[in-house]
């Protein structure tokens, strides 16, 4: 028995989609096997099959990318935050950071 297809209609930008086309095309493989292929790897991935940059949204960054007055800024703040009681308890943040290295774990294999 042939499985059941479904459509996928998605809106992507004119010469992405002629680039990519291109590639698979000189592969030899259609680009809606491409997709099933794409669908295939998320679902064995369970999340995206490559790794993607990690873009902050809290304005974040990392240590090597701060000034010194940056750097000084940021721990003034923690220890206001710290006196002022403004935080989570040390179990609640472990958990916390737990579960994400077990998410980013499964999206990275």
């Amino acid at each position: 028995m042939a499985n059941k297809t479904a459509n996928v209609n998605a809106r992507v930008e004119e010469d992405i989609k002629r680039e990519a086309e291109g590639i698979l095309s000189a592969m030899g493989i259609p680009a809606s096997v491409g997709i099933n292929m794409f669908y295939r790897q998320v679902i064995h991935c369970h999340g995206l099959p490559f790794r993607r940059p990690y873009v902050p949204q809290d304005g974040f960054r990392a240590l090597n990318q701060m000034t010194k007055e940056e750097f000084d800024s940021r721990m003034a703040a923690g220890l206001a935050d710290a006196k002022a009681g403004r935080g989570m308890p040390v179990d609640e943040a472990f958990d916390k950071l737990a579960a994400g290295l077990k998410e980013a774990e499964i999206v990275n294999g």
